[in-house]
């Protein structure tokens, strides 16, 4: 039996859509890969020798490789110092960003006070203001409260610095969750705290991963402010790559050495993803519709 004209023509309609799709999927698999190849080729010269990796033929696989370069990294042992740092650093920034952040875009979203539009115009203009222009007066005001090459100093710099646009973000996602949910707690019996917590609370969970994302990276990469507040004896992890390249360069570069340490600096990055990858992808669609 022959099939309708329409349903003919359906299917001719249908052949230049599914070939369409293929053609996008390929390039988004062509796109990803050539996005990971940087990361791979890092990964790839860190198990190879330098006598490998100086060929002018490159290997794209680590066959005969050893972790002869990591060892020889962590044996220099200012990368746990390094590390230890880093981490205290970090989770002492996103902590107070976080609850600094949270409670201003809080008032922002919920309350109307006087002074809340100047106070949202404050915060954006800090963003506009460059990060180079306050080295000497992060400098001078460091030193004059004892907290040069301290956690606490660069900590402190680097939560003014991350905040403003924290708020901003945790703005659009306490005001894309309506009032009347806490009103209708509160008519149940709940206290007004107690309706936040239960009910307002728990759906902001994606946008505090989000924002607590963008906190960590900024403290986790940042250089010139940690280069500014810090000695050389207490270095970050990017103060540490940096010497490490240098001292290399003392010598011959060894550059198996210089891509195990560029590894072993973004371990941590890529172990933090691992855990907050599905928050972090819903809130960062969620943020991108709401407020």
């Amino acid at each position: 039996m022959t099939a309708p004209l329409s349903v003919i023509a359906e299917r001719g309609k249908a052949t230049p859509r599914r070939f369409t799709k293929i053609l996008l999927n390929l390039l988004g698999v062509l796109l990803a890969m050539l996005w990971a190849f940087p990361v791979y080729w890092m990964v790839n010269s860190s198990l190879l020798p330098s006598t490998v990796l100086e060929r002018k033929t490159p290997t794209l696989l680590p066959f005969g490789g050893s972790f002869k370069n990591f060892t020889s990294v962590l044996s220099s042992g200012t990368f746990l110092n390094s590390l230890g740092l880093s981490l205290a650093i970090a989770l002492i920034t996103v902590t107070c960003c976080l609850i600094f952040a949270f409670l201003a875009a809080l008032a922002i979203s919920r309350f109307r006070f006087k002074g809340r539009k100047s106070f949202v115009l404050a915060v954006l203009f800090i963003q506009m203001l460059p990060a180079e222009g306050m080295f000497i007066a992060q400098y001078k005001l460091m030193g004059s409260i004892g907290l040069l090459n301290s956690v606490i100093g660069v900590s402190i710099v680097y939560i003014a610095a991350v905040v403003p646009f924290t708020i901003w973000m945790l703005r659009g996602f306490v005001a894309g969750i309506p009032a009347d949910l806490e009103e209708a707690a509160m008519v149940d019996g709940l206290s007004r705290t107690q309706a936040f917590l239960r009910i307002t609370f728990p759906l902001l969970a994606p946008g505090l991963v989000a924002s607590g994302v963008y906190a960590f990276l900024q403290a986790w990469n940042e250089f010139t402010v940690a280069l500014v507040l810090l000695d050389t004896s207490h270095r970050t992890l990017p103060l540490w790559l940096r010497g490490f390249i240098q001292e290399s360069a003392n010598r011959a570069i060894n550059w198996g050495e210089v891509m195990a340490a560029s590894t072993l600096v973004a371990i941590p990055v890529i172990i933090f993803f691992m855990f907050v990858q599905g928050r972090m992808t819903s809130g960062m669609v969620s943020g991108a519709v709401k407020g």
